[in-house]
């Protein structure tokens, strides 16, 4: 069985260890614990990777945040992977520092990068990984926060949320969504 896990967030240098990239940072999390690494690839980063039969095609998009459709469209058809075993991997304003939600399917909350792969794909039946990056920011301040590094508590805890992250993930490809949300959801 093959699943396609999509980590949102920005290339470049300058959005590296930023809260909007942590999508790119579980991914690297996974590929580290499975001993996989990135190539440059057709839009975005590929790692391949095998987890207990499973073949995980973990992709960071190149595309930019807010264009990731493109690149998610392509690696599922490339793939032939269906909609309900791609799994997208984003931050969340709306829940505390490392708390994380998944869901099997739902609206894009206001992200823009889940808008445009609901756009592209015409779809929102696709599972998620929301992982919460707290809202203490003041008012107009959002995209500072959003596009600011972690503190150092945050930082204390990073290590911890993202073996949590990649847990959670893994628990899907062989345990399945429901079972992994009910034991991940809210940890």
């Amino acid at each position: 069985m093959k699943y396609l896990i999509v980590g949102l967030g920005n290339p470049g240098s300058e959005y590296e260890g930023t809260r909007h990239n942590i999508g790119f940072d579980v991914v690297d999390t996974i590929a580290q614990r499975l001993d996989g690494s990135f190539e440059t690839a057709r839009l975005g980063e590929v790692s391949t990777v095998r987890f207990k039969g499973r073949t995980l095609v973990l992709l960071k998009p190149s595309t930019f945040m807010n264009l990731s459709g493109k690149a998610v469209r392509y690696w599922m058809d490339a793939e032939k992977i269906p909609l309900d075993r791609i799994v997208v991997v984003t931050d969340d304003l709306n829940l505390p520092f490392g708390t994380l939600r998944l869901r099997a399917k739902g609206s894009d909350g206001g992200h823009n990068g889940l808008k445009d792969i609901q756009a592209v794909l015409q779809s929102t039946k696709y599972p998620r990984l929301r992982f919460g990056i707290g809202a203490e920011f003041g008012k107009g301040k959002q995209v500072d926060h959003v596009l600011g590094s972690w503190d150092d508590d945050e930082r204390g805890e990073m290590e911890e949320r993202l073996t949590t992250a990649t847990d959670a993930l893994l628990n899907i490809t062989t345990a399945g969504l429901a079972r992994a949300m009910n034991t991940y959801n809210g940890k």
